[in-house]
């Protein structure tokens, strides 16, 4: 069974963000996959996310029901096949995290699986307004569902 860890920064914004539409479109789908969602730092250690990813996500009807927030860990990438970055500085975390280059090779940015996106970071909206989380919630939307079709 094929495995995905999305990451950003604190867990609480893009990351989960792309957990709930992953989840969102697996259950559509009726494929049988892992996915969690994590964070390169610990400052929202079991915090649910942000409300405004989830107002955002909940226009989208996406639930963001049951997400809390928890750190990355070196053994995450023993357990999942993909851990996919949010933006370069995370990727970047992520590679030096790792252990080996099984490992790094594990570690991929999102927006790569989009052709129009390639090389560019999900912008972070925590210090932005609601048009910023929209934008960021766009974004994800695109990207994991290019993820979904090359991988899937």
């Amino acid at each position: 069974m094929l495995s995905f860890l999305f990451v950003c920064t604190g867990n609480i914004c893009r990351s989960p963000m792309a957990e709930a539409i992953f989840r969102n479109r697996m259950r559509i789908s009726g494929l049988d996959v892992q996915y969690d969602s994590a964070g390169t730092h610990g400052y929202h250690i079991d915090e649910a996310p942000d409300r405004r990813s989830i107002v955002v996500a909940q226009a989208h009807d996406i639930d963001m029901a049951g997400l809390f927030s928890r750190r990355l860990e070196r053994s995450d990438f023993d357990h999942f096949d993909y851990l996919i970055a949010m933006d370069k500085g995370h990727e970047k975390v992520m590679v030096n995290l790792s252990a080996d280059e099984n490992h790094r090779q594990k570690v991929k940015l999102l927006l790569d699986y989009h052709s129009d996106y390639r090389g560019m970071d999900v912008p972070d909206p925590y210090y932005d307004d609601m048009k910023g989380f929209e934008h960021t919630y766009n974004l994800i939307e695109q990207g994991i569902d290019a993820l979904i079709k090359e991988v899937l």
